[in-house]
């Protein structure tokens, strides 16, 4: 089934781990929008820059260190997500409780680890 995921931190350059995550999500079948700071592609998906983003999902996959998450609290929870996946360096106490406040699972894991163990 199909888990439409919006990668935050989404980036142009092949070593990174969103890039990889955008990838793998999108020949697993998932619905991925990628979105990111920096203009590109990632296969054939378009990094979205345009934090105005409104699309409902069901997960967000964030690759955005805690210092920098407050800037996309509005874009995460205008998304309404049922789960956010904080990747390795991503945990942040204050997200996390302000996800659970409004009933969105969160977990510490890694988006790649899930999709090759199929736990996505």
């Amino acid at each position: 089934m199909s888990k439409p995921t919006l990668i935050l931190g989404a980036s142009p350059n092949p070593e990174r781990y969103s890039y990889l995550a955008t990838l793998r999500l999108n020949e697993a079948g998932h619905e991925v929008y990628p979105i990111g700071i920096k203009e590109g592609d990632i296969g054939d998906k378009r990094i979205i820059t345009d934090r105005n983003f409104e699309k409902q999902v069901d997960t967000i996959s964030l690759y955005v260190g805690p210092k920098n998450q407050k800037d996309w609290f509005d874009l995460i929870f205008r998304c309404k997500p049922k789960r956010i996946i904080m990747n390795p360096g991503t945990e942040n106490p204050e997200l996390w409780k302000m996800a659970e406040e409004r009933g969105i699972e969160c977990l510490e894991a890694c988006t790649l680890v899930m999709l090759a163990s199929k736990q996505y």
